[in-house]
């Protein structure tokens, strides 16, 4: 995989990969993440899409940003997409990162033509005990401590804990993350859980009208898998469930996952 163009807009790191003038595919990462975990579905992508690649703010190689509320996270996006002379596209997102595309749908229903959630909670009933290790890192008092001093083994160990098969961690990936900050993440959390409390992501997308793909991992160890199918309320949604798979199918199941993608966004469903 070769990237096709690299650059900073409205303080947020932008990759682009694959042809300027295939249709374009905006892929949003989640909470603690970066760009980087998109990498194993980028290549079957960009046989049929430009790939439009974000690090939100703080994450990734992005600056941080003075608010990491969900709608000023979208409304920074809609403003790389009105740099891009874009409208009308397909917008991916993962975990949190699906957060972040329907804010974009909601503020601006000109920008996003399709939407694809993967591994998105619906709703804050729905999310799990989460895994010991984040735990630890994500919560007083040890969280602040450590945070600054995680090694590039308990990164790794932080994100195959999502998991439900063995992943590959690639440094790339690692680096993503080395430079998010503990306060950064926890303001990102906050963000998101008051996104959701406010009013659950199937029940903002009803009154959408755009089309909905969602993907879950029938393993996922952060949200309960059955509560993907809270979707199935949305009018135009199609649910897919990937067994064995926890929470990053991106990483566990990449082939499968972009054919998802890439069935979804030739058909609309």
């Amino acid at each position: 995989m070769s990237e096709y163009d690299v650059e900073q807009s409205h303080g947020m790191h932008v990759v682009h990969d694959g042809p300027r003038q295939a249709p374009p595919l905006l892929l949003i990462h989640g909470s603690g993440a970066s760009g980087a975990f998109w990498g194993p579905v980028v290549p079957a992508l960009t046989g049929h899409h430009h790939v439009i690649r974000v690090d939100l703010p703080g994450c990734g190689q992005s600056p941080p940003g003075l608010s990491y509320d969900v709608p000023v996270q979208a409304a920074r996006v809609a403003e790389v997409l009105d740099d891009l002379g874009l409208r009308r596209i397909a917008v991916a997102g993962h975990s949190s990162g699906g957060y972040v595309a329907t804010a974009l749908a909601e503020q601006r229903p000109d920008l996003v033509g399709s939407l694809a959630l993967i591994s998105s909670g619906p709703s804050l009933d729905a999310f799990l005990p989460q895994p010991f290790i984040l735990r630890v890192l994500l919560a007083p008092p040890l969280g602040p401590l450590l945070w600054p001093r995680r090694s590039d083994a308990m990164i790794r160990g932080g994100i195959r804990a999502t998991a439900a098969r063995p992943v590959d961690v690639p440094d790339d990936l690692v680096a993503g993350l080395r430079g998010i900050t503990y306060r950064t993440t926890r303001a990102v959390l906050r963000g998101n859980a008051a996104y959701i409390t406010e009013r659950s992501v199937p029940d903002r997308l009803t009154a959408l009208e755009v089309p909905l793909l969602v993907i879950f991992g029938a393993a996922d160890p952060r949200w309960e898998p059955s509560s993907a199918h809270q979707y199935d309320a949305v009018p135009n949604a199609r649910v897919e469930l990937l067994p064995g798979v926890g929470h990053l199918p991106m990483l566990e199941a990449p082939e499968a996952t972009s054919e998802l993608l890439l069935d979804f966004t030739a058909t609309g469903r």
